[in-house]
């Protein structure tokens, strides 16, 4: 008897302590499974009439077109590329008015040229002292042809040298079916396409310069004078930009919106070129600036406290694996969205712990929401332990 005891003693004194330090089996985990979806595909509105096209910054392309796609007379957006080919030879800075041009007779016969060609023009008189900020306002506010001949000479000396400089621009920047014969848009053949034009509206809005210059509607030139913004449409839906273009037959527009969707501020750019008149080609631009936005979608992909795992022990202990936090994502027209799940074995873990992730692949991109326990998850308790020594 004495050796049966010692052996039930032995038992106890060496299983009990095993029972309670042997491993214990993971909790069950049921995951949320893989899920597929797509958003609604956007239905932009381009005008019926000439060739359009429309993109945003930040996304390559264009998001749709309409019309003929050949290169058109661009008018007066072709001042568009001369401001940017003279601020890459004479930069300015943030604030700066920049160096002083002094106005002189070869001025006065520009101003005289462009009466003669029936273009639009400010005055000008031998003497005057006028700063480059304030020559580059009164050449894209009024739309100054004559100013937008100053200035290139200016910076490049010569109309055939600062033509050289403009065709190296627009090679450098893929605009390779863009035409510049002269400075200011009065001859024909300045052309281009809806999609260039685009891209060029985009390469303006990134000049700190230019950008606050196109969304001005008024200035005041100490020479001139007050100038009104030939942009009828800025300060309208978000309009706030660009360059407007006239010709004897047509009208055009080169157009930049800044329009909020959800989290996100959304640039859109676009263009109309070869309508009627500037009056029917204003009213069709907040539609299709309306419709741009129309299709993006702020996609809600996680909430706080979203399930996507439920934990379950052996012992009765419950939990579940959820959002630690809100994820959204602003997308373009038809994204398609991956969801997959995936959680860590746990044998128990306190309130808040994280225990996984959720990605998302959205459009290419990834978005990754950490999983947390919601509540405390109670580890094996040693009246279990003890029941249960095999597991």
């Amino acid at each position: 008897m004495a050796a049966v005891s010692a052996t039930v003693i032995l038992l106890i004194g060496v299983g009990v302590p095993v029972s309670i330090v042997a491993p214990v089996p993971q909790a069950r985990a049921e995951v949320a499974q893989e899920q597929q979806r797509a958003t609604d595909p956007a239905a932009i509105r381009l005008p019926s009439f000439g060739s359009s096209a429309v993109g945003v910054v930040g996304m390559p392309g264009v998001l749709a077109k309409r019309g003929p796609q050949a290169p058109r007379q661009m008018a007066s957006i072709t001042k568009v590329i001369t401001m940017l080919v003279v601020l890459e030879k004479r930069p300015l800075a943030a604030g700066e008015d920049g160096p002083t041009i002094t106005l002189g007779q070869r001025d006065v016969g520009y101003l005289d040229q462009v009466i003669a060609a029936n273009g639009s023009w400010q005055p000008v008189q031998a003497g005057w002292r006028v700063s480059q900020r304030a020559a580059i306002e009164t050449t894209m506010i009024p739309s100054a042809n004559n100013y937008a001949e100053t200035l290139a000479v200016w910076a490049y000396g010569s109309v055939p040298a600062y033509l050289d400089a403009a065709r190296a621009f627009l090679k450098a920047n893929g605009l390779d079916d863009t035409t510049v014969v002269d400075t200011n848009g009065l001859s024909s053949g300045d052309r281009s396409t809806p999609t260039d034009l685009v891209d060029l509206g985009r390469i303006a809005l990134a000049n700190p310069v230019l950008a606050a210059t196109v969304r001005m509607a008024t200035a005041d030139e100490p020479n001139v004078g007050a100038l009104e913004n030939t942009n009828q449409l800025l300060g309208t839906d978000g309009i706030d930009g660009l360059k407007t273009g006239t010709y004897d037959t047509g009208a055009n527009l080169l157009f930049s919106a800044t329009r909020r969707v959800g989290d996100r501020t959304v640039r859109i750019v676009g263009v109309v070129l070869g309508a009627r008149d500037h009056p029917t080609l204003d009213a069709r631009v907040p539609a299709v600036v309306d419709s741009v936005v129309a299709g993006y979608h702020d996609l809600a992909l996680a909430k706080p406290g979203q399930v996507f795992a439920t934990y379950e022990t052996r012992w009765g202990g419950v939990g579940r694996a959820v959002a630690a936090k809100a994820v959204s994502r602003v997308v373009w027209s038809r994204a398609r969205v991956v969801r997959k799940a995936s959680v860590d074995p746990i044998t128990g873990g306190r309130k808040g712990e994280r225990v996984g992730e959720v990605t998302y692949s959205v459009d290419g991109s990834t978005v990754v929401v950490p999983l947390v326990l919601d509540r405390d998850v109670l580890a094996a308790p040693v009246w279990w332990r003890l029941t249960h020594p095999l597991r």
